[in-house]
């Protein structure tokens, strides 16, 4: 015989008031809510997308998933508007590899495309496309989309100190956890449900929900620095200082380059100069916001 829910309740209740126990909840998807007339929010989108591989400029997004939601000027997170998610059965058969990283099999997308007018009419009237690795999504979702070019994006993998606030890291399932939650991922929008409650979860160093630290981090301008033409016996230096390599397949510069706060940017020109380059260099410097970060045109 099942227990009752009432009781159940009152026993994880009672033992997360004990230091020595800590209670994971089963994610339960929030349901669409109604905006209350006359309430200021916003609106915003988080988003995920599974794909035939690395590469944004040849490969095919074979699912994507994407959670409406509206919060206001604190981070406060009032409900979720609307859900998408949707299959597209790519232009080849899908690898073995592809299949056991995503779960998505040939059957699963077979006869499936993107209806692009439901999605460029889902995110247009979000403020803000929010991923757990924007860096990847976002070049994606541009060239299929034109909508999301022009949308400010955040990025809750790598625009929130995770490690710093309690967690465990960055891993969304490391997350989930720590915010007290459990689920079993099947699809893309189950990780948008669950990046939902990880950004609504407040944090016990700031008092705010992680959504509020992201979007103060988003807001800030950022300073990409590019450090071209160094020596190759100095690529250690580079990457302990923080610098990442760029292939120069893109079409971005063939460089190791960082993204810096703009009160760092002094110091870090410094330190190329003194420890890189040994000599007076203005090394090529773009100035990032939400808007452009994370996009493959940068």
């Amino acid at each position: 015989m099942l227990a009752n829910p009432t009781y159940l309740e009152a026993m994880a209740a009672e033992l997360a008031r004990s230091p020595d126990y800590r209670i994971l909840r089963r994610l339960v998807a929030r349901p669409p809510y109604k905006p209350t007339v006359g309430q200021e929010v916003r609106t915003a989108i988080l988003l995920d997308t599974e794909t035939t591989g690395l590469d944004h400029a040849k490969d095919e997004i074979i699912e994507l998933g994407m959670v409406k939601f509206d919060y206001v000027g604190d981070g406060l997170i009032v409900g979720v508007r609307d859900t998408f998610c949707a299959f597209n059965e790519p232009g080849a058969p899908l690898s073995s590899e592809v299949t056991a990283l995503t779960g998505i099999t040939d059957e699963m997308v077979a006869g499936h495309k993107f209806d692009d007018a439901a999605i460029e009419a889902f995110a247009e009237d979000a403020v803000i496309v929010i991923a757990h690795n924007s860096g990847f999504d976002r070049k994606f979702t541009e060239r299929y989309w034109p909508v999301f070019e022009h949308k400010a994006w955040g990025c809750s993998m790598s625009e929130i100190d995770w490690r710093k606030h309690g967690f465990a890291g960055s891993q969304l399932g490391y997350l989930l956890t720590g915010a007290g939650f459990f689920h079993q991922a099947h699809r893309a929008v189950d990780d948008c449900h669950a990046l939902l409650e990880v950004l609504a979860f407040e944090l016990p160093t700031t008092g705010s929900p992680a959504l509020a630290l992201l979007l103060e981090t988003a807001r800030k301008p950022t300073l990409r620095i590019w450090a071209e033409q160094t020596a190759f016996e100095l690529k250690d230096s580079l990457k302990r200082r923080g610098y990442h390599w760029n292939d120069g397949s893109d079409g971005r510069p063939k460089s190791w380059f960082i993204d810096v706060d703009e009160t760092a940017l002094d110091d870090e020109i410094a330190f190329l100069r003194t420890h890189i380059y040994m000599q007076d260099v203005e090394p090529t410097v773009q100035r990032l916001t939400a808007f452009t970060r994370f996009s493959g045109r940068i």
